[in-house]
């Protein structure tokens, strides 16, 4: 402690002069430091501390109640947010799903291992991983990480982010990654703005979106990112999700005594239609929600069918396959009756109603086709309609699109095109565009003159096919249905001079 002394005379707190005491002992140990004390070698009597020491403890006491309280506020804080963003994975070894994109030996994943991950674009369904790998790598690579949301984010937002990754890249070697959340959302003028530090490495882009990047963003972003396709989790791996955070006392929820039923895991599972984010959240809600007996929170099939707004399965996953295969076959079949009763079937024993219009979109192609392309617009505006009205009305237009894709005559022609064509463009990547199909851009070079079909009544014979490929039959149209007259039609133009 400062003593400070002026002759014999003391100061006390106040500034009054006192007479000399017995100097304070070395187990005092407390500083006054009076801003009114300007004086030198100046002794402290035991009873003019008191106040001080008093003023002193209890200075002390607030302080160690403020950490207290700031701990105890960060462990609240922490606990009230969601399951879902507690349990983020913080390492690519605990990342699940997307084997295809981040397995071992996989790009992505090597260039996480070498530190050399460039600009990208991650694209899928909400729940799949995407914000949280973004996040994995920044912090893998060692780098700084900033984070926008285009819907509430700007050109300035960017701008700051840019100006302080250039200073950090050139003063100290540091890269910045910039994860744009939903970044489908910016237009044309917000994804300029980035372009120059994509380009000149001033950040790293990482963009997440649920939309189709190469309809939704600008071409220019594109050509400067590497695309990854997220698909849904699978069943069995959001299950070790949960598994996980059922037993995790620190992230999870590990500190109730849980039981829960193997039924009621696997509905919390698989309702989830492969989004992780929306399975922890619906179990946390259950746990939270249930009342403990003797101490124990016990989730039920029927606990997990509440909190998941979903019917319970009632058939395991080989009986699913069988029905829903029976179901397509039925379509294919021509018979209407069977298809509206295993589609029924389905719905009873739990299965999302959008799971059937699904295969029913796919099936009014697949096996009806242009012998009925109005099956096609029946099915896609019965799922229009579903979404809008939900059950129990939206199942009428779904029944009615069942019998009319059952009715339909049927063609498998489209199919079969589609997998002759990819088969061919496989095989033909480096085939030329003739030169007369060629873009007009192409001012200077020689090439054969291109016949403007309406020119000649709305029909001219030239080739369209690359050379090699200019005898291939791709599109065999059947007899069945409206192909009938698409087959006539294109044969009368095969044998017109």
């Amino acid at each position: 402690a400062r003593k400070k002394q002026v002759g014999n005379n003391m100061i006390n707190k106040k500034g009054n002069k006192m007479k000399k005491k017995e100097p304070i002992t070395e187990n005092s140990k407390i500083i006054a430091g009076s801003e009114n004390i300007n004086s030198n070698n100046l002794n402290f009597g035991q009873e003019d501390f008191e106040s001080i020491i008093s003023d002193q403890k209890e200075f002390l006491n607030s302080e160690k109640e403020s950490e207290f309280d700031a701990e105890a506020n960060f462990k609240t804080t922490s606990s009230l947010r969601p399951l879902a963003d507690r349990m983020r994975p913080q390492t690519i070894e605990d990342f699940v799903g997307q084997t295809h994109v981040v397995g071992k030996d996989k790009l992505l994943y090597r260039s996480i291992k070498a530190q050399n991950v460039g600009s990208s674009i991650f694209y899928g369904p909400p729940g799949t991983g995407k914000t949280t790998l973004a996040g994995i790598i920044a912090k893998s690579q060692k780098a700084n990480f900033e984070m926008l949301n285009a819907v509430s984010s700007g050109v300035a937002d960017a701008k700051r982010i840019i100006e302080k990754a250039k200073i950090d890249l050139e003063l100290y070697g540091k890269k910045t990654y910039l994860l744009l959340d939903e970044c489908h959302r910016w237009s044309k003028a917000q994804s300029d703005c980035v372009l120059s530090a994509i380009e000149k490495g001033y950040i790293i882009f990482i963009g997440s979106t649920t939309e189709n990047p190469f309809f939704s963003m600008t071409k220019a972003i594109i050509s400067r990112c590497k695309v990854y396709n997220f698909k849904p989790i699978e069943a069995k791996d959001i299950e070790k999700v949960l598994k996980k955070a059922l037993t995790d006392p620190i992230k999870g929820l590990g500190n109730y005594k849980i039981e829960i039923e193997p039924e009621a895991l696997k509905h919390f599972s698989e309702s989830s239609n492969g989004d992780v984010r929306n399975a922890l959240n619906s179990l946390e809600l259950a746990v939270k929600s249930t009342d403990s007996k003797n101490g124990v929170v016990k989730i039920t099939a029927k606990i997990a069918e509440e909190c998941t707004g979903g019917k319970l399965l009632s058939i395991d996953e080989d009986m699913y396959y069988d029905m829903l295969s029976a179901f397509c076959k039925s379509l294919r079949g021509t018979d209407p009756d069977s298809a509206v009763y295993w589609a029924f079937r389905l719905i009873e024993s739990g299965v999302d109603p959008l799971v059937i219009l699904r295969r029913l979109i796919a099936h009014s192609s697949e096996d009806v086709g242009i012998a009925n392309s109005n099956a096609l617009v029946v099915a896609t505006s019965a799922l229009t309609a579903y979404q809008s009205m939900g059950v129990p009305e939206g199942l009428i237009p779904l029944t009615h699109a069942i019998i009319y894709t059952a009715t339909s005559p049927k063609s498998n022609s489209v199919i079969t095109a589609m997998q002759k064509a990819q088969e061919l463009a496989k095989s033909s990547t480096f085939d030329a565009v003739p030169a007369h199909l060629k873009n007009n851009n192409f001012m200077n070079e020689k090439r054969s003159k291109y016949l403007y079909p309406h020119s000649f009544g709305g029909y001219v014979k030239q080739q369209y096919l690359p050379d090699k490929l200019k005898n291939e039959k791709i599109y065999i149209p059947t007899e069945n249905g409206n192909e009938k007259k698409v087959k006539e039609m294109l044969n009368s133009l095969k044998n017109s001079k």
